[in-house]
């Protein structure tokens, strides 16, 4: 005999269902719109570079069957994104929008992760790629306006404006340059992540004046503020620099680091690998371009040492220290 209870039980399991059924869809929907933006988003980039998109290539770089994704590219056109070529695919002006949306997103997150949080820096685009699909238009402006509107992600990549233009200048490789010349790095290409990790190790970061002392087969030798610098050709090519007029200071560049107890000096600037919570603190102290410091006493230890700015005394680990340049 069917009970109210039996009726209740029933009705509960059926919403269960309805609401699980809800959920699978949704995400299902969710995962499959990220294959849509990924796929956009490689085909603008490979438009950007001046090379060829294929339903091949296409696959190899989202790592999927390429069944899988020539249904993708099918839907694609359906929705007027992109058109066929011959054997490429070419954005549609709706398509170029859509991927510099996504594209903006994820710069701007990678630029949020930089200024704003100590995430690892070779977390920053995995973390991006993650975020880019979740930010609406309106977040992305919002994120925008929070970090002052940046022009640049921090490996140098230029933001996509809400309107759609971005620069195309982002320097040239190395191997374009001669032995002698002065160039300061304009972006380091954080794809793929273990040459990424390789230049972090370098200490190589957008902003940097190098000297090219040496190129050959085999490897790229460059002087970095007195310090000689030595990558492979792999790793060379994921630097764009620009050539710098005039000539590099000789010798190493001094750090607060290397001040003796009883000196002063003028702070010049922090280092490009100072970035996030760790940046605002050492600003926040006074620590400023312009700024006068002096070395007061060490520890016995040798580390921390007491330094006086501003009528304050602050004390730095050598490892901090040596992140603040002075004149």
């Amino acid at each position: 005999m069917i009970t109210f209870l039996n009726i209740l039980i029933v009705a509960g399991l059926l919403a269960g269902l309805g609401a699980m059924f809800m959920m699978t869809n949704k995400l299902r929907t969710h995962r499959h719109r990220i294959l849509i933006e990924d796929a956009l988003k490689h085909i603008y980039h490979c438009e950007y570079s001046g090379l060829s998109c294929t339903i091949n290539s296409l696959a190899g770089a989202m790592g999927k069957q390429q069944d899988r994704v020539a249904g993708i590219v099918s839907e694609m056109t359906e929705r007027r994104y992109v058109i066929p070529r011959g054997q490429g695919l070419v954005l549609t002006e709706q398509g170029r929008e859509y991927a510099l949306s996504v594209i903006r997103s994820h710069r701007l997150w990678e630029r949020y992760l930089a200024d704003e949080t100590m995430v690892r820096e070779v977390d920053w685009h995995k973390e991006a790629e993650r975020q880019e699909h979740k930010l609406s238009s309106e977040e992305a402006e919002s994120l925008s306006k929070r970090l002052g509107y940046p022009v640049f992600d921090p490996h140098g990549d230029p933001i996509p404006s809400p309107g759609g233009q971005i620069p195309r200048d982002l320097g040239s490789g190395l191997e374009r340059f001669h032995v002698g010349d002065t160039v300061r790095i304009v972006h380091v290409e954080d794809e793929p992540a273990t040459v990424y990790a390789e230049l972090l190790r370098l200490g190589l970061y957008p902003g940097m004046k190098l000297v090219l002392q040496e190129r050959t087969e085999f490897q790229v030798v460059v002087d970095h503020d007195g310090e000689r610098v030595e990558l492979s050709p792999v790793v060379a090519a994921n630097l764009h620099v620009k050539k710098e007029s005039g000539i590099p200071p000789a010798g190493p560049r001094k750090t607060l680091g290397s001040l003796s107890p009883g000196y002063k000096a003028v702070v010049s600037g922090l280092s490009p690998a100072c970035r996030g919570l760790q940046r605002r603190r050492l600003m926040d102290l006074g620590i400023v371009p312009g700024s006068i410091i002096e070395a007061e006493m060490r520890s016995p230890g040798g580390d921390p040492t007491a330094y006086r700015i501003r009528g304050a005394t602050i004390a730095l680990r050598r490892e901090h220290a040596d992140l603040v340049f002075l004149e």
